[in-house]
């Protein structure tokens, strides 16, 4: 299965329509948020409508850049995961949505108690006592606090070290986050593959491609991308 990885759009469909090739290529979409521009949130539901349009099967959550209040057109858009799950093709895949609490310049800054709850339902479904479900993706706009993925420069870490201690807990097989514009890469915690596609606004974005392997899924490769 071939999984489209996206993040931080901030308004550039330019680059969403350059993307349509391998868009249409992908089996699913997955998207960790920031449809709007810096400070002109106007610009967000256009985007999602956009993305709905191109991507028959796509995960999204919203990014610190959004109005919470696009939570409620995306899930009527039906591409929400944010605080709830979803299945695809034998996969689970939960969200979080919006950044932790920095300048107070976005809109969409959460505590990290209330980025966690997100989560709830895994905790609630009973996913989480199991303590390994390879077929559990999470996409949190929000990295996990890590060795790159929320880097934003060398030694500094902007990550969330609950997000890294569910990881840890839960295992699942691969998360997707964003907002750290400079942290693109790929990296693992645990056995957990972890992806920072970079920004789409700069042509920036991940293919991830997975296979069932017996009764469990694997990460078969990923590969960072340009435009």
């Amino acid at each position: 299965m071939k999984l489209l990885l996206i993040s931080d759009l901030h308004g550039n469909l330019d680059n969403l329509q350059k993307l349509e090739g391998q868009i249409k290529s992908a089996d699913a979409v997955l998207f960790a948020g920031d449809f709007s521009k810096f400070k002109k949130t106007e610009t967000g539901l256009p985007c999602a409508e956009k993305m709905r349009e191109l991507c028959p099967n796509l995960f999204a959550v919203l990014g610190n850049c959004d109005e919470p209040s696009l939570l409620e057109s995306i899930e009527k858009l039906d591409i929400s995961v944010q605080r709830s799950l979803a299945s695809f093709e034998g996969l689970v895949i939960a969200g979080s949505g919006g950044g932790s609490k920095f300048t107070g310049e976005t809109p969409n800054e959460r505590d990290e108690d209330d980025l966690q709850s997100d989560f709830d339902v895994i905790k609630n479904s009973g996913l989480e006592e199991e303590g390994q479900w390879s077929n559990l993706i999470l996409i949190s706009h929000n990295p996990p606090k890590a060795q790159s993925v929320d880097s934003p420069a060398e030694g500094v870490h902007a990550g969330s070290q609950p997000f890294t201690d569910f990881i840890e807990k839960t295992k699942p097989l691969a998360v997707l986050c964003g907002h750290i514009h400079e942290g693109k890469c790929v990296e693992k915690i645990g056995e957990t593959v972890v992806v920072n596609p970079g920004p789409l606004c700069e042509g920036n974005y991940a293919v991830m491609e997975i296979k069932k392997d017996g009764d469990s899924w694997k990460v078969a490769d990923t590969q960072l991308k340009s435009l």
